[in-house]
C-alpha cells in the first residue's frame, strides 16, 4: 500500500511539473514575436553582417588592404608590419560562422519548409560567397560539418574540397532559381530581381573556376563552359554589380564609422606611385589631396613603417584614402561588372573560351574608369598607353596589374587575386617581421585551438604551419 501511494504521488507530481512547465512556456511567449525567423529578416541580416564583416578592420582595413598595398598606416602600424596574434582574426572568423552562415542556413531550412525555392537559391549563392572568403583567407576550413549543430568539433575540409563543393553548390542554386515562383523580400542587393541573382551566381561560379585554374585547368574550363551556356548569362552592365549600398548613421559603411573617430590610415605609396606612372585618372578618387598643400598633391605612405617613422611623414602632408571609399553611403562591393570582364579576359587568355581576351581586358578597364566618372576621351587616352596595352605573352601581368587597380578597396578579393596571378610584384613591408615576405594567408583564431583542437591540429598537419607565410593550395607560384 505504501509503495502504491508513493507511485500515485510521484505520478501526480510529474503531471504537476509538466503542467507548470507548460504554463511557464506559455507565459514566456512574446505574443508580438514570430515563432520562427522570417525569411526576409534572415536574408537582410545575413547580407548586412557579411558585408560589414568583409569591410571590417580584422578582414580588410588592418589586413588585406595592407597586404596588397592599397592602404597603409600612419599610426599603430603593427598590422602594416605583419605583427599579429592568434586573436587578430578572431572576430572576422566568428562573425562569418555565427552570423552570416548561420542565418543563411536557417534561411535554407525556412525556404524548404515554406516551398519558396528562390530564398533557398539566394541563400545557397550567398553561402558559397561567404565560404569562399573564408577559404581564400585561411585555406582549410570547416565546411561540410560547419553548420551541423550536432557536430561540436567540425572537421576542416581541404581547400580543393571546399572550392569544388562551392562550385557544385552554385550549380544547385542556379537550377533552383525560378522566375515564375514566389518572390523574395528583404533583399538589399538586387531588390528581389531573380535574373540578377542568377547572373551573380554565374559570375561567382566563374570566379571560383579561375581560383582552381592553376591546379585543375580541365575542371576549370568545364565549369566556365557550363557558365557560358547557362541562359541567365553573366553581368552585362554596371547595374548588375552585386553590392550593398549603405545609408547614413547608424547604417553607414563600417569603414566610414571607423573614420569618424580614427585617423590611422593613408593610401599606400605603392598605389600612388603606380597610378602616377600611368597618369591614371582614378588617382583623385582613390586618394584625397594632402590637408596641407604639397608639391606632389597626393602623397602615399610606404607600407610597414614603424609608428615613429610613419608619423614623421606628417598627418597633414600625407593622403587619406579617397572620400568615395570612406563616406557613410559607400557601397560594399561583392562582385563587380568590371571584375567579371577581367575574369572573362583571363579565361580567354588561358584558352578556356573563344572570346577575345584583349577586347575583354580593355572593357574591364573601361568599365572601372566609367564607374569612377572618367569621361570617354580620358579613357581612350589611358587605353592608348603602351604600359596599359594588353600583353598576350604575359596575360597574368596585364590582367593582374589592372585588376589590382580596379579592385582598390576590395581587400579580400584583391588579396586573393594578387596571390593567384602574382601581379603586381609588391615589395614587403619596410619594417616587416617576416624576413622579407608578405603574408600569404590569415592565421586561425586562437579559439579554434582551444575549442576544436583535434580538427585544428589535423588541418595544420595537412596544410602546413599555422603561420602567415604558409602558401595555400590555390596559390601555386
Amino acid at each position: 500500500m505504501t509503495n502504491k501511494k508513493y507511485i500515485i504521488a510521484l505520478t501526480l507530481s510529474v503531471f504537476s511539473l509538466a503542467a507548470c512547465k507548460k504554463d511557464l512556456q506559455d507565459t514566456n511567449k512574446n505574443p508580438n514575436e514570430a515563432e520562427t525567423a522570417q525569411p526576409d529578416y534572415l536574408l537582410a541580416n545575413a547580407i548586412k553582417s557579411a558585408a560589414d564583416n568583409y569591410y571590417s578592420t580584422s578582414n580588410t582595413m588592418d589586413a588585406s588592404l595592407l597586404f596588397v598595398q592599397h592602404w597603409s598606416k600612419i599610426q599603430y602600424t603593427d598590422a602594416d608590419r605583419y605583427i599579429f596574434t592568434n586573436s587578430s582574426f578572431e572576430s572576422g572568423w566568428k562573425s562569418y560562422y555565427t552570423q552570416s552562415l548561420a542565418d543563411l542556413n536557417a534561411l535554407i531550412a525556412t525556404a524548404e519548409k515554406s516551398g519558396n525555392p528562390n530564398y533557398k537559391a539566394v541563400a545557397l549563392t550567398l553561402r558559397s560567397w561567404v565560404f569562399s572568403l573564408l577559404t581564400d583567407a585561411y585555406g582549410n576550413i570547416p565546411y561540410s560539418d560547419a553548420l551541423d549543430i550536432n557536430k561540436l568539433n567540425p572537421k576542416y575540409d581541404d581547400q580543393r574540397t571546399v572550392y569544388l563543393g562551392l562550385i557544385a553548390d552554385l550549380k544547385t542554386a542556379l537550377s533552383t532559381y525560378t522566375t515564375t515562383g514566389n518572390a523574395i523580400a528583404g533583399d538589399p542587393v538586387f531588390t528581389g530581381n531573380i535574373n540578377r541573382w542568377r547572373k551573380f551566381a554565374n559570375a561567382l561560379r566563374f570566379r571560383l573556376a579561375l581560383r582552381i585554374a592553376d591546379r585543375e585547368p580541365v575542371l576549370a574550363k568545364q565549369v566556365i563552359t557550363e557558365v557560358l551556356a547557362d541562359p541567365a548569362g553573366l553581368l552585362t552592365e554596371e547595374a548588375e554589380t552585386a553590392k550593398l549600398t549603405y545609408f547614413t548613421s547608424p547604417n553607414q559603411n563600417p569603414i566610414a564609422k571607423i573614420f569618424e573617430t580614427r585617423d590611422d590610415y593613408r593610401i599606400s605609396k605603392t598605389t600612388v606611385d603606380k597610378l602616377k606612372s600611368l597618369s591614371d585618372p582614378r588617382l583623385p578618387v582613390y586618394a584625397n589631396k594632402t590637408a596641407t598643400a604639397t608639391p606632389e598633391v597626393y602623397v602615399g605612405i610606404p607600407n610597414g613603417l614603424t609608428t615613429g617613422d610613419a608619423a614623421n611623414l606628417g598627418f597633414a602632408k600625407t593622403s587619406k584614402p579617397g572620400d568615395f571609399f570612406t563616406k557613410a553611403t559607400a557601397p560594399a562591393i561583392i562582385l563587380s561588372y568590371s571584375e567579371s570582364l577581367f575574369d572573362r579576359a583571363e579565361a580567354a587568355a588561358r584558352g578556356f573560351t573563344t572570346e577575345n581576351a584583349a577586347s575583354l581586358y580593355q572593357q574591364g578597364i573601361t568599365v572601372s574608369l566609367q564607374y569612377y566618372g572618367v569621361d570617354a576621351t580620358a579613357i581612350q587616352t589611358y587605353l592608348a598607353q603602351p604600359a596599359v596595352a594588353y600583353n598576350a605573352a604575359n596575360f597574368k601581368k596585364s590582367i593582374g596589374e589592372q585588376k589590382w587597380i580596379a579592385l582598390f578597396g576590395q581587400g579580400l578579393e584583391a588579396y586573393a587575386e594578387w596571390r593567384r596571378l602574382d601581379y603586381p610584384q609588391l615589395q614587403p613591408a619596410v619594417a616587416g617581421v617576416l624576413d622579407g615576405k608578405i603574408p600569404l594567408r590569415f592565421i586561425y583564431p586562437g579559439s579554434e585551438q582551444a575549442l576544436n583542437k583535434s580538427s585544428y591540429s589535423d588541418a595544420v598537419a595537412k596544410q602546413g604551419a599555422d603561420v602567415l607565410t604558409t602558401r595555400l593550395w590555390f596559390d601555386v607560384n
